[in-house]
């Protein structure tokens, strides 16, 4: 049986990991009979959103115990983790990937990423373990994949700010349909631009269940 990986930014898509695309990502490795792990850094939340208007809230929240609402509470430090156990590792997308795991939300071309973060992801790249990034987080991987010059191909859907953004970081960006993905071979990686794209649940599962299949067959 196949093992992933699955990497949450906290709950909720303003502040955290996207909650629909992470349920799909998890419904999706299940049914195709996939063992999964849930991780998440336990550091504190770049801030928190009232999801109802929008608006910051005077507290602070921990990604690790927010993410764990998601994992109905299974769930693991990302410092505990070794990739060399996974056969794959996905990404789902929301703010929290451009905020918690890098603040490229706030400084674009020049954000900074999370160090347990970059050194996680540096570490599955240079093992070749099959990744999947949904949503913003291509954006992310492309960042990080630049501190070891490595130069990928990933989609984000077709915003042309976020793709100039990654082309900066020496990646390539290809447009995509929402119910569609990129796949870079060479590098084991296969990107979906989810709610960058879409409007609805449908058709947002679609493209990430393409996905969860494509990385079964590297």
């Amino acid at each position: 049986m196949k093992k992933a990986a699955v990497i949450l930014s906290g709950s909720g898509v303003y502040d955290g990991a996207e909650i629909q695309e992470s349920v799909i990502t998890l419904l999706a490795l299940d049914r195709a009979g996939v063992n999964v792990e849930i991780f998440a850094p336990n550091i504190d939340q770049y801030h928190v959103i009232n999801h109802i208007n929008g608006k910051e809230m005077n507290e602070k929240r921990n990604v690790l115990v927010e993410a764990a609402r998601i994992a109905r509470g299974e769930i693991k430090d990302i410092k505990d983790v070794d990739v060399k156990n996974f056969d794959m590792i996905v990404f789902p997308g929301g703010f929290g990937v451009a905020k918690n795991f890098c603040d490229l939300a706030l400084k674009g071309k020049d954000c900074v990423v999370e160090p347990v973060i970059e050194e996680f992801v540096i570490q599955a790249l240079s093992e070749k373990i099959p990744l999947g990034f949904i949503c913003i987080a291509p954006a992310l991987l492309a960042k990080i994949a630049s501190k070891i010059g490595l130069k990928l191909e990933v989609t984000i859907g077709s915003d042309v700010e976020t793709a100039q953004i990654i082309e900066s970081f020496g990646s390539t960006h290809i447009q995509c349909p929402v119910n569609d993905i990129a796949i870079d071979k060479k590098n084991k990686i296969i990107t979906v631009p989810a709610y960058m794209e879409g409007e609805g649940i449908a058709e947002v599962a679609e493209g990430i269940e393409k996905l969860i299949f494509k990385l079964m067959d590297f």
